[in-house]
């Protein structure tokens, strides 16, 4: 993930020799957390990634004091955290964690406003915060500020919660395994949109997984830990996957680096391969004319808006007439600009596709993307002297890029 454009509205973290031993008296006993130190930038997402029972969640909770460290110092925009009080401290930074927890007696728009309530903030400033933050997390007010929370799906549960850990415009936000309990689609469309805010909104962050994926996706810097609280590397996730610090980072991240490293890179990267569209009710003639010319044989069908209904074979295009939306077939996948070219390529595969329509906010078609143009992405990335040769061929063994390649001849009777 790239860092954020706009300057940063977070904060500095610092941990400084962190440990957290639960029994210190016995000697020799291992500790949750055992000498963690590293710098978190402002306005960047720090992922802590490790398996079970590496100290991540204590960690990211003696951030705010829900457990305190046995030694060493946390500092905010470098002020000791163990200096602060502690109420003060927490209204200063979201958490947002797996279950949620939202108020189940509470309105949606009561569960957002719950620190702005706390701080004090006017009956109307808090409505007009939560009626802002809903929106902003894809949750139309109108129909979410009034229903509870067992009227929502997980998915919505989760933004509520996103909503309500950005009521009070917090400099650090702790995230816990935030997308861990929703299906894996809607998991995709979670990270999406929380990367969408991010760019700009610029909050400090850290989050929690044990999805190496995940944390390579999601992280401008990257924490992997080993059991016993020890950090084994902290880096870019480039980095990491480029260069292992140790044998165990390198089994963590596994042997399909060249592949992960997709979720580095994003459609808006690729020069899009122009699709030759037409409208419903244009001319058949003009429109068979146009897509004989390319070498796609297939026509896009879009409405007014650009927004695409389905393909139309060359062979099935008529010779004279309107084109009707009866001619189209189903689609290939939707895909947005800020898609990982991971996903986008999981996306293909999955629809046996040989392309997928990029398109903006609005659904309006911007152009194509291919499965050779993600696999021409990956060759570079093999090609690159930091990265062994083996990740490509790693790839290769796995299928992927003979299922690429296959994906060149076009399917019958329509791209689907």
């Amino acid at each position: 993930m790239s860092a954020p454009a706009r300057h940063a509205s977070g904060a500095t973290v610092d941990f400084e020799h962190v440990s957290k031993q639960y029994d210190a008296h016995a000697k020799g006993t291992p500790g949750a957390v055992n000498d963690l130190s590293f710098h978190v930038p402002a306005g960047r997402i720090c992922v802590l990634v490790g398996p079970s029972g590496c100290g991540k969640t204590t960690s990211l909770k003696m951030v705010n004091r829900l457990i305190e460290p046995t030694a060493g110092r946390i500092l905010i925009d470098g002020v000791d955290t163990a200096g602060r009080d502690v109420t003060e401290l927490r209204r200063g930074i979201g958490y947002v964690i797996q279950q949620v927890g939202l108020f189940p007696h509470q309105t949606i728009a009561q569960n957002v406003a719950t620190v702005p309530r706390l701080l004090g903030w006017p009956a109307a400033r808090q409505r007009e915060r939560a009626e802002e933050l809903l929106a902003l997390v894809g949750l139309d007010p109108g129909r979410y500020r009034n229903r509870y929370p067992r009227q929502l799906s997980g998915g919505e549960r989760q933004r509520v919660g996103v909503a309500r850990a950005l009521a009070a415009d917090p400099p650090i936000m702790l995230m816990d395994e935030p997308f861990g309990a929703v299906d894996p689609i809607v998991r995709e469309r979670l990270q999406n949109e929380f990367l969408r805010l991010q760019e700009d909104l610029a909050k400090t962050i850290l989050f929690v997984t044990h999805d190496i994926d995940e944390a390579i996706k999601m992280g401008d810097l990257v924490a992997v830990m080993q059991l016993g609280g020890k950090l084994e590397q902290f880096a870019p996730p480039a980095e990491i996957l480029a260069n292992p610090a140790s044998e165990f980072v390198a089994r963590f991240v596994g042997a399909d680096r060249g592949l992960k490293r997709l979720s580095l890179s994003r459609v808006s990267e690729l020069d899009l391969r122009p699709a030759v569209i037409a409208r419903v009710g244009d001319a058949s003639a003009e429109a068979r004319r146009r897509s004989a010319t390319d070498p796609f044989p297939y026509l896009l069908l879009v409405d007014e808006s650009r927004r695409p209904i389905g393909w139309i074979a060359d062979a099935a295009i008529p010779s004279e007439g309107r084109l009707d939306e009866r001619l189209a077939h189903s689609m290939s996948p939707l895909i947005n600009r800020r898609t990982t070219l991971k996903d986008a390529l999981s996306m293909l595969l999955d629809a046996d596709v040989q392309a997928g329509i990029v398109v903006d906010r609005t659904g309006a078609v911007l152009g194509l993307v291919t499965a050779d143009m993600i696999a021409e992405r990956m060759r570079e990335t093999a090609g690159d002297a930091r990265f062994a040769a083996v990740d490509l061929e790693t790839i290769e063994r796995a299928g992927a890029i003979g299922a690429i390649e296959g994906a060149a001849q076009p399917s019958e009777p329509a791209p689907t």
